[in-house]
């Protein structure tokens, strides 16, 4: 079958170790399921996978790909939920219960297949309302920005919430799901088109990077050391961070004293529960929301696909349709 892999590692030239070709069927297994894959989205994991950060070369060459949607053997239209093993997964006998977490594509084939296996409760019931596409952009980002707002963040209706780094995936979701939640959602970036389509996602306001605003109850912070004093600044005593990640490195100074002085909680977020998957298809498809798809390939094509993601000059998903 026709995939996308990542058949060496290169950290300086990323691009250089995807390749486009045949690959072995899945194998049958006890606990898991085939799923002909109907759409695949990247994501910046898939590029950190082609330099080498999370994926061993003794795992080469690895099929690339945490999301996906599609249809099983026996017809069941699915969600691919991308964690396989941890504490608390589903995973009944698919896996050892001792198994370390992991996403596809760092231990098992992933989703820029025509094919693609998991353990058989990763999946979950798409629902006849979501296209192909706008369910396949939901398992990492969107999910990461579900968990970070409503299960770390506690958010509620109402609340102000900011969120840095107006554009990126991550980003993108969590003023989507915000505004759809009832949330008064601020973003910040450094670039006003990305600022002006955050309004039109939904966002109550978009500001110039590090711009003094009233202070929110919530912030999710995923770019790290550029933002992070602006993140501090902008919390309310009391308040909560959500770190989903550090893009621009570690902050340093961590500013502890603002932090206990004001009883500040930080805490993170990865990714997120099979259940909270069904919970966010199911909040997807009432909602009506339509997370924005900037471009389509097949998947002969994925390495244009890859190109512009690493360009940085996307706006929503890139997906790959096999």
């Amino acid at each position: 079958m026709l995939a996308a892999v990542a058949a060496r590692t290169d950290p300086d030239d990323p691009l250089s170790a995807l390749e486009v070709g045949d690959v072995p069927e899945p194998v049958a297994r006890d606990g898991w399921t085939t799923v002909e894959v109907r759409a695949a989205a990247l994501n910046h994991h898939d590029l950190w996978s082609l330099r080498g950060v999370g994926l061993s070369g003794d795992r080469l060459p690895m099929v690339l790909g945490c999301d996906g949607a599609g249809v099983t053997e026996g017809g069941r239209e699915v969600v691919v939920h991308a964690v396989i093993g941890g504490p608390g997964a589903p995973t009944g006998q698919a896996v050892a219960n001792d198994e370390p977490r992991s996403l596809l594509t760092e231990r098992y084939p992933g989703t820029l297949a025509e094919r693609v296996s998991v353990p058989t409760t990763n999946l979950v019931d798409k629902p006849s309302a979501l296209s192909w596409e706008h369910a396949a952009c939901l398992p990492t980002a969107y999910l990461t920005a579900y968990r970070a707002l409503f299960r770390s963040g506690r958010a509620q209706p109402g609340q102000r919430v900011l969120v840095q780094g107006a554009g990126g995936g991550f980003a993108t979701a969590a003023t989507i799901l915000g505004a759809a939640a009832g949330l008064d959602v601020t973003v910040t970036s450094r670039d006003a088109t990305k600022r002006e389509r955050a309004l039109a996602l939904g966002a109550a306001a978009a500001v110039e990077s590090g711009a003094r605003i009233p202070r929110v109850d919530l912030v999710l912070e995923s770019v790290g050391a550029a933002t992070w004093g602006h993140t501090m600044r902008s919390v309310r005593p009391g308040g909560t961070v959500v770190v989903v990640g550090a893009t621009s490195g570690d902050p340093s100074p961590m500013e502890v004293s603002r932090l206990f002085f004001q009883e500040i909680t930080v805490t993170g977020a990865t990714m997120g529960s099979r259940d909270e998957l069904a919970q966010l298809v199911a909040f997807v498809a009432r909602t009506g929301i339509e997370p924005p798809v900037d471009s389509s390939y097949a998947l002969k094509d994925a390495h244009d696909a890859f190109v512009r993601l690493a360009s940085g000059h996307h706006f929503g998903k890139v997906v790959v349709r096999p």
